[in-house]
């Protein structure tokens, strides 16, 4: 068998693993595995290759990939997003249209970042998350990563900033959230987050999984502030 790519449109509360096993149900495709993790918090575009088709996997995976990110400033979480309750940094300030600007070039180009502690990257031999699901103090060592094109979506002054990114592999955008608060003093994470695209493949051409909805938006593409 040929096998085939399919662009899935993730719903909220979805891990990736239950994506591909979505795949594997309904195409009912022997073999079958994702191209990049999305967190189960986050919606949107998961690529899942069948059958020969998963040769093609790291391939897929090299792919810049696009994302609406809902940034909330003034607070601060363990995980960097939602996982947890926010805790309460300081006001934050509220910003020109200038100094938006200006914060967002600063995340341009090629930078160093360093993963949040809830990641699967290992450390000591285990996963962080789990190292630091247990009380541990993780902190990995920051990686050279790459943002091709960053601008605002819109603004809600002074807490809620939607920001769209296009990124190489291994950028978190849970630790682009937590280094904004960082920059701004106010502390900040990522409250939702929506994969558009990865490479060629767009959300708006991805299946829907049964029981799937946009679970903070009115558009496929991206969605409104969520309250």
């Amino acid at each position: 068998m040929g096998g085939a790519v399919l662009g899935i449109d993730k719903p909220y509360g979805w891990t990736s693993a239950r994506v591909v096993a979505w795949v594997k149900h309904h195409l009912a495709a022997r073999k079958a595995g994702h191209a990049g993790t999305l967190d189960p918090l986050a919606t949107g575009l998961v690529l899942v290759a069948t059958e020969a088709a998963t040769k093609l996997i790291s391939q897929l995976q090299a792919y810049e990939k696009e994302y609406y990110a809902l940034l909330r400033l003034g607070y601060r979480t363990p995980s960097d997003d939602a996982e947890f309750a926010p805790e309460v940094v300081g006001p934050p300030p509220l910003l020109s249209v200038a100094e938006r600007q200006a914060l967002l070039q600063e995340f341009l180009g090629e930078l160093w970042q360093r993963p949040p502690a809830f990641s699967a990257l290992k450390l000591q031999g285990q996963r962080a998350y789990r190292l630091a699901r247990k009380g541990a103090i993780v902190s990995l060592t920051p990686r050279p990563v790459q943002v091709f094109q960053i601008e605002e979506v819109a603004y809600d002054p002074p807490e809620r900033w939607l920001v769209r990114l296009v990124c190489g592999k291994g950028f978190y955008v849970r630790s682009f959230a937590r280094d904004v608060g960082e920059r701004l003093g106010c502390g900040a994470y990522l409250a939702a987050l929506r994969r558009t695209r990865i490479g060629p493949y767009h959300v708006l051409q991805a299946l829907q999984p049964d029981g799937s909805h946009l679970q903070y938006g009115r558009s496929p593409q991206y969605g409104s502030l969520p309250r």
